[in-house]
């Protein structure tokens, strides 16, 4: 016979994945299910624990233990910044994956704080200024209703951005199609960019801010934007919830003999 916890968490998979609890559905309290009988304290945790293992539930300290999203936000690729969407547009990057995937936004869900600090190692290297020189960091923090998805912290060299809306710490984006709007009209038009990924353990302050549950690791994404003379007018870093995105690429395959043979 499979032992007591089993049983209830096989109960509470059936009633997930046949939609009786949609995502979002927050799970009865421990406490709760044990003064109904379904066991002891210890019972109703392993039983949470094996929903949360098998990417049923997610469990947060204040938050409880709620149904996951059945289906990953796209995150795009190079379509997420198609200019016609920002500089012809009001469809900025956040917005961009939101539509492709078919789910609901506002604009205010993403929020921000706006400074000058002191560029570290990183950053001094990503804007390609000397370490020390100041710079301004706008700090976002991007939700999905109530849910972090992500954070995004942009850096930009102060003369490309002083007097901007970009230094605006309103909610939401720097206005009609956003940054790269802002960094269009000023003579920035931006051409190219470059994005690296990596994954890792959050840190205890990423585990609080992203709502993260025990042992979900992080994406972090080092993006660098540049103009067509490669002025770089954009160093960000974003922290992303692993298991809330579904990152996609669509690109055409290079094919570098042909290059090489149409430059001879």
């Amino acid at each position: 016979m499979a032992p007591k916890w089993r049983d209830l968490a096989d109960r509470f998979a059936e009633q997930i994945k046949s939609g009786q609890l949609p995502p979002g559905a927050q799970l009865p309290q421990i406490r709760q299910l044990v003064e109904a009988g379904e066991g002891s304290k210890e019972t109703v945790h392993k039983a949470y624990k094996a929903l949360e293992a098998e990417g049923l539930v997610t469990s947060t300290r204040g938050h409880g233990t709620v149904v996951r999203p059945r289906a990953a936000l796209k995150r795009l690729g190079s379509a997420r910044y198609d200019k016609a969407k920002w500089r012809d547009g009001d469809e900025v990057a956040f917005i961009a994956d939101r539509v492709a995937s078919g789910r609901a936004y506002k604009r205010n869900e993403q929020t921000q704080t706006v400074s000058r600090v002191e560029a570290d190692n990183l950053v001094a290297e990503g804007l390609g200024v000397p370490v020390g020189s100041e710079v301004y960091a706008r700090a976002r923090l991007v939700k999905e209703g109530v849910q972090p998805t992500h954070t995004l912290t942009s850096y930009y060299r102060p003369e490309h951005v002083e007097g901007t809306r970009i230094i605006d710490p309103s909610p939401g984006p720097a206005g009609r199609g956003g940054g790269y709007r802002v960094l269009y009209d000023a003579g920035y038009e931006i051409d190219h960019m470059r994005e690296a990924l990596f994954a890792r353990v959050p840190t205890t302050d990423e585990v609080q801010l992203l709502q993260l549950p025990a042992g979900e690791p992080v994406v972090e994404l080092h993006r660098t934007t540049y103009t067509a003379d490669g002025t770089v007018v954009e160093f960000a870093v974003g922290v992303h919830a692993a298991s809330r995105f579904a990152w996609e690429y669509d690109f055409k395959v290079p094919d570098s003999a042909q290059d090489k043979k149409g430059q001879e």
